[in-house]
């Protein structure tokens, strides 16, 4: 049973790339849990402009110890990938999670998080489109695929593009984190 460790800022992470890989891990037997920059409500929304259902952070990223988690989840949302990659604690995060070597899976916007950590250099991956371009000027190859796995420098880092994708999505995270 793997641990996984789904990583939002505290508002604008789309609905359904948090409540479906979530649902997925529980039904595999994997167990999630919710860090934010501060511990207790995560807005959601839809189609990045509605909001939708308040989620609840069980834990705040400064009290998070990487130890505890074999995967690390990046849901998308522009606002949460957005505001995620303007959190400098929340970057480091990421970047001592690759440094690391653990996998990663992120989703839509998510990558930005990637980018702003300086960790794509030798990585291909996929996103939302308007992300390539970020991808590309940070070192990492873009492709347009549903979901893409890339095992390159030594740490697994799995991406798809939109909520579209999340089957194919939680079918590698769930891999992965050995819960398949």
């Amino acid at each position: 049973m793997s641990t996984y460790l789904f990583l939002t800022s505290n508002q604008g992470v789309e609905k359904p790339e948090l409540a479906d890989p979530w649902a997925a891990v529980e039904r595999a037997g994997g167990l999630p849990t919710h860090a934010a920059p501060e511990k207790g409500d995560v807005q959601s929304m839809v189609n990045d402009t509605d909001k939708d259902a308040v989620f609840q952070s069980s834990i705040a990223l400064a009290d998070v110890d990487a130890a505890d988690y074999d995967v690390l989840v990046l849901p998308g949302g522009t606002v949460n990938a957005d505001t995620l990659r303007a959190d400098a604690d929340a970057v480091a995060f990421v970047r001592a999670w690759v440094d690391a070597k653990k996998p990663v899976a992120a989703i839509c916007h998510a990558p930005w998080v990637l980018v702003e950590a300086g960790v794509l250099p030798g990585k291909t991956l996929t996103s939302f489109p308007s992300v390539s371009t970020d991808v590309k000027n940070a070192g990492g190859s873009w492709v347009d695929e549903e979901v893409f796995v890339c095992p390159g420098n030594d740490w697994t880092l799995i991406t798809s593009r939109n909520p579209d994708d999340i089957p194919a999505f939680n079918r590698e995270l769930l891999k992965v984190g050995g819960d398949a």
